[in-house]
């Protein structure tokens, strides 16, 4: 979740009920890395969100992040985060719902939720994964990410940030996965998106997810491995080798999307199916 820019990606302007975009075209031409040799994974924690309409997520899987945090979480972010079911609550079809709303509170102009496992549950390595639709509009930043553990003593980048999805409201057809770390965090950091030629994300439910091991972690859409990272590919010090966290949150705001506009349509939700982590048998 913290600030990065993506450099090299060749794009189009094209206009929309959204307002203008900039589309990156996206090569068709399946890379060797698709030959993937065969995985066995075991399912070692899941959350399937079945629940009542209206509750709040299981406590012993998730707890919050609320306020506005240090400079808006770091990224001058415009929401308030809450633990109220206006924001965050299944909806009884086995979806948790994260709802970014335009409202005053506590001082904000808008609220919404960040959820994590931090002090619940946390994986060193692993394939972790979650199925969800996302919000879209100006100003709108959903994310599916992973902290180090450590980051209460070591302080971030040391611990590590691995962005399994994150998503620009107004480019509702391009996801990024990125890695933040000493040497390689904010716009330094090692990123690369994936893009939707004839669809949106917020348009259905799409598969992101990550495969790690000791020294290479692969980032995934829908079972397409679009980005590869090893320890030569980053300017500093690989600190992916320890236990991570789990985050889901939608921002307003901040330095990645910049400000909600006019044309931002509240609420906004993001809907996860499911978030699942495996090992490797």
């Amino acid at each position: 979740m913290k600030f990065f820019e993506t450099k090299n990606i060749q794009k189009v302007i094209l206009t929309s009920s959204l307002g203008l975009f900039l589309l990156p075209l996206m090569s068709c031409e399946e890379e060797a890395v698709q030959n993937l040799p065969t995985r066995n994974w075991e399912l070692v924690w899941s959350d399937e969100f079945e629940g009542n309409a209206g509750t709040l997520p299981d406590a012993s899987k998730w707890t919050y992040d609320t306020g506005t945090g240090t400079n808006g979480w770091g990224n001058q972010e415009l929401e308030y985060y809450t633990k109220r079911t206006d924001n965050v609550k299944l909806d009884g079809a086995g979806n948790l719902v994260i709802t970014a709303k335009k409202e005053n509170y506590s001082g904000s102009a808008f609220t919404s939720a960040r959820i994590k496992t931090q002090g619940l549950f946390s994986q060193t390595y692993g394939k972790i994964e979650a199925r969800i639709k996302t919000p879209y509009g100006p100003g709108i930043w959903p994310a599916f990410w992973m902290l180090g553990d450590d980051i209460g003593t070591v302080g971030w980048p040391q611990s590590g940030e691995i962005d399994i999805m994150e998503l620009k409201g107004n480019i509702p057809n391009v996801v990024y996965g990125t890695l933040h770390g000493p040497g390689y965090s904010g716009s330094a950091a090692k990123t690369k998106s994936y893009g939707l030629q004839n669809s949106r994300f917020d348009q259905d439910f799409h598969v992101f997810g990550i495969e790690w091991k000791e020294n290479q972690i692969d980032f995934f859409v829908d079972g397409f491995l679009y980005q590869r990272v090893t320890p030569k590919d980053v300017t500093g010090e690989w600190v992916y080798n320890h236990p991570f966290f789990l985050i889901l949150n939608v921002a307003v705001g901040g330095n990645f999307v910049g400000f909600p506009t006019d044309g931002t349509s509240f609420p906004q939700n993001m809907y996860i199916d499911y978030v699942r982590v495996y090992k490797a048998k």
